[in-house]
């Protein structure tokens, strides 16, 4: 049963997958590194519905902030980095310093700010290693709907129409609840 982020970090910790892919990421020395989204909220769900195969991921997140170097060859190298060690999985890295300019948001201050802007809560979860490896998540709206399977937008996508046709059509194009049936979606339009 998951009921606390204790319990989250500790699935992860005993999943090799996930704790390999999370070293692999750690190998780049990036700042404020995490990885997030589906690469948790999948886990979670995974493990709530009973399932022993484990769901595929169209991609794994790593994001990292660094305002320094804006660049998206920059992000590309470092997914060609991840993929020369392991080239079975499907690397996406954003250096979220620049991401706040896909929905017009301000500026992110750190990964943890960009996370917290994901569209829904349930995908506002991230991992990463401390330095002596140690398993940290950050949930910036709690693992409340994460562990109910509850699909609500964040506070930034019920402020106007437009940001909600955002989060309408991501919940719609992803159609979570084929893959995890216990699923609930919140529709705000």
């Amino acid at each position: 049963m998951i009921k606390t982020e204790q319990d989250i970090i500790q699935l992860v910790q005993k999943d090799v997958w996930m704790m390999d892919i999370l070293h692999t990421a750690k190998t780049l020395h990036l700042p404020d590194w995490w990885v997030c989204a589906g690469f948790v909220r999948s886990k979670i769900w995974d493990v709530l519905h009973g399932y022993t195969e484990r769901t595929p991921l169209p991609d794994v997140d790593v994001v990292y902030y660094d305002p320094s170097c804006c660049d998206t060859k920059v992000e590309k190298e470092l997914e060609q980095r991840l993929f020369s060690l392991h080239p079975c999985i499907p690397w996406s890295v954003k250096n979220e310093a620049r991401m706040h300019l896909i929905n017009n948001l301000p500026p992110f201050t750190s990964s943890v700010d960009a996370i917290s802007n994901f569209t829904e809560t349930v995908t506002a979860l991230g991992l990463t290693l401390d330095e002596d490896d140690g398993l940290v998540l950050t949930a910036p709206h709690g693992i409340e709907d994460a562990i109910r399977m509850v699909v609500r937008p964040t506070p930034y996508y019920l402020q106007s129409e437009e940001r909600a046709q955002i989060y309408e059509g991501r919940v719609s194009k992803k159609n979570w609840s084929q893959t995890w049936p216990k699923v609930t979606i919140t529709h705000i339009l």
